[in-house]
C-alpha cells in the first residue's frame, strides 16, 4: 500500500538496495540525495536517460597491505548502480549536481508548465 502513494520508483541495477537515497520534492525541482561516502567526484558518474536517472560510482581499496592479516573486513569496495525513475514533469536538460562530505544530491528542475505560478488578483471594476 505505501508504493501506491509514492510518485517515484526505486530499483536496484542489481536487485539490491546498496546506495541508500532520498527523493524531495521542492516547489521547483525534484532532488535526489544518495548517501555515498568515501568517493570522489571523479569515481562518480550522473546520467538522465529514458526517464531515469542513474547514480554509477565505483570505490577502490586504498591501498594494499602486503603485512596485515584480516580477520574480518566490513567496509565495502567495488562498483555500484542505482536508478531512479523521474516523474514526468521534470525537465532532463536542466540537472545539476554536487558531491558534499559523502552526499551526492543531484537537482532536477521541472518543467515551466508544472511550477506553480502567482496570479494576481485585480479590484472589480
Amino acid at each position: 500500500m505505501d508504493e501506491f502513494f509514492t510518485p517515484f520508483s526505486l530499483v536496484a541495477a542489481d536487485g539490491e538496495v546498496g546506495v541508500p537515497v532520498d527523493l524531495v520534492e521542492k516547489e521547483d525541482r525534484v532532488e535526489v540525495r544518495a548517501e555515498i561516502p568515501g568517493m570522489e567526484e571523479k569515481d562518480l558518474e550522473v546520467s538522465v536517460q529514458g526517464g531515469y536517472l542513474t547514480l554509477k560510482g565505483e570505490k577502490r581499496e586504498e591501498k594494499e597491505e602486503k603485512e596485515a592479516d584480516y580477520h574480518r573486513v566490513e567496509r565495502r569496495y567495488g562498483a555500484f548502480c542505482r536508478s531512479v525513475e523521474l516523474p514526468e514533469y521534470v525537465n532532463p536538460d536542466k540537472v545539476t549536481a554536487k558531491y558534499e562530505k559523502g552526499v551526492l544530491t543531484v537537482s532536477l528542475g521541472k518543467k515551466e508548465s508544472v511550477k506553480p505560478r502567482q496570479i494576481p488578483v485585480q479590484p472589480a471594476s
